[in-house]
């Protein structure tokens, strides 16, 4: 009998912070929703649980596999370099890096010497996106391609509404997108401030669709400023759902 991390299935959302926690690399995520790939892998000491968004995570009392270190270690070695364990410094914050899903390890997109090049139907272009992940709820703060940026932050539909995103947004731009329809707004709002916070912006390009729930977008980015003590210039443009752009807004 000893203590091990037990996940609700039914409360967690795939979003991949637990994993990013367990700098065992005890959990992994399968069908999109996380789960511990072996109880040896598992410490028991619940660095996981102050990070889980729905609280998914709590610690429980069975019987269950003693925890062999060297067995983590070897499998965290496996992973490769996204899985492997270690303990990152960026502007004086510690991340553990630990066993970090494909979909939410930061990476730097900008190679020397140009764009990345998306090829199609014979076709060449451009992908301006300098970082991944893009997703608002998935982007770690510290981050390194997000130290000096200016940030885009849009609104879902704004991407598939107008066809020339990359080149007149995206470009120059660390693109963070999100739907204040669908998303919660608290964590939304905490996680730019703390973006904010954490790494000099230096300003913040708002792209929103015409439809009241889009706008909203507005509202949260200036609470996220506010809450971040910092003074950051913002603009936001407008899309209809047509694919026309509104003339911006300065704020």
């Amino acid at each position: 009998m000893r203590k091990i991390i037990k996940i609700d299935e039914s409360l967690c959302n795939g979003c991949g912070e637990c994993i990013s926690a367990c700098a065992e690399g005890a959990i992994e995520l399968h069908d999109g929703k996380a789960r511990v790939v072996s109880d040896s892998f598992c410490d028991g000491l619940g660095a996981c649980l102050a990070v889980c968004p729905q609280g998914a995570l709590r610690i429980e009392e069975r019987e269950a596999e003693q925890f062999d270190e060297m067995a983590a270690k070897e499998h965290l070695k496996a992973a490769g370099p996204v899985g492997r364990a270690g303990l990152n410094q960026h502007q004086g914050r510690h991340e553990c890096a630990g066993a970090v899903s494909p979909c939410t390890a930061p990476i730097s997109m900008k190679r020397e010497g140009g764009m990345n090049r998306m090829e199609k139907k014979g076709e060449s272009g451009e992908n301006e996106l300098c970082g991944w992940p893009i997703q608002m709820r998935l982007v770690r703060p510290w981050a390194p391609y997000l130290q000096g940026s200016r940030l885009l932050v849009a609104g879902d539909c704004t991407a598939f509404a107008y066809p020339a995103i990359q080149q007149d947004f995206i470009r120059g731009r660390v693109a963070l997108v999100g739907c204040p329809k669908l998303d919660e707004t608290e964590p939304f709002v905490e996680k730019l401030a703390e973006i904010l916070r954490q790494n000099e912006i230096k300003d913040i390009t708002i792209l929103h669709m015409t439809v009241p729930c889009c706008s909203q977008l507005l509202e949260l980015v200036a609470q996220a400023v506010s809450r971040s003590g910092k003074d950051v210039p913002v603009k936001s443009h407008v899309v209809g759902i047509e694919g026309k752009l509104a003339s911006p807004d300065e704020r």
